[in-house]
């Protein structure tokens, strides 16, 4: 099975539409693999719906490269993508090499992503020049949500929506494969589609994007503490979870799980010979 590389996802603008999907570990990398995925980001996003964050601002690098390491055992063909968390790159433009290097070097990943467009086109450029792919995020960047005042859409007038479709050239010029347009309006991811010419993967920004990306467990119907409106769930995987394990613990307080056909018993003759020595010991 052919690896998927950066080099081979920029060549897929105009061809098809990209797919990319978030994962956490190694389960789940397996399973996005399995479905033939072109890309698999090990997104921040894990902060919410992993380790039971109100944002993504909480995540260290520790904390991405541990999942990362995780997905990558279980991805053998789709191009898996870290993410850079906060801090990790904003401060300087030798520690954005720096822990980009880390995600290439300590796991599989084969790329990064990082989010933000004209504060760190020199970050941008430094990582590429060391070797290491770079996935561009512009609109809404859940780093920013502070100063945002919140998870908002953007680029809703026309002067935030012409800086938008100028944040994406800059990137392209300074020398990403690809990127991420989230919760802006599709006019304006369209416009942005058609003048780069590096992919866009959209999440909440229409359907003329290159490709679209949405988080594992929101496909899955998996997680249910909020639901932006740009998700549609495939699955309704949390319900049939519940009662899954409803299930299962009335069957434990029944007493009829484990069943005959879930454990082992051992041979006649060999049972017969275990409890004479265990009489054996008793006597002893």
């Amino acid at each position: 099975m052919k690896k998927v590389t950066a080099p081979a996802i920029k060549s897929l603008k105009g061809q098809r539409k990209i797919t990319t999907v978030t994962a956490y570990d190694y389960s789940g990398g397996q399973i996005a693999d399995a479905a033939e995925v072109d890309m698999i980001l090990v997104g921040d996003s894990l902060g919410m719906v992993v380790l039971g964050y109100e944002d993504t601002l909480s995540v260290t690098m520790e904390d991405m490269l541990h999942h990362t390491a995780a997905v990558s055992r279980g991805v053998s063909r789709a191009l898996i993508i870290g993410d850079m968390p906060f801090m990790s790159y904003q401060p300087s433009v030798t520690m954005a090499v720096e822990n980009a290097g880390k995600f290439l070097s300590k796991t599989s990943a084969r790329a990064v992503k990082l989010e933000g467009g004209f504060p760190f086109l020199k970050h941008v450029e430094a990582i590429v020049s060391s070797g290491i792919p770079v996935q561009g995020h512009i609109g809404l960047t859940p780093q920013h949500v502070a100063r945002f005042g919140g998870f908002k859409g953007q680029g809703k007038n026309a002067s935030s929506a012409a800086a938008l479709v100028d944040e994406a050239l800059a990137l392209e010029a300074a020398g990403c494969f690809s990127i991420v347009l989230e919760a802006i309006p599709s006019e304006v991811a369209k416009e942005i589609t058609e003048r780069v010419s590096i992919p866009t993967i959209g999440i909440g920004a229409g359907p003329d994007t290159d490709g679209q990306v949405l988080v594992y467990h929101d496909i899955l119907g998996l997680f249910d503490r909020f639901t932006p409106k740009f998700v549609k769930k495939f699955a309704a995987l949390r319900g049939e979870s519940i009662s899954a394990l409803s299930s299962y613990c009335e069957e434990v307080l029944a007493g009829t799980f484990p069943g005959k056909d879930n454990f082992t018993s051992m041979d006649a003759e060999e049972l017969k010979i275990f409890k004479m020595l265990l009489t054996e010991k008793d006597n002893s």
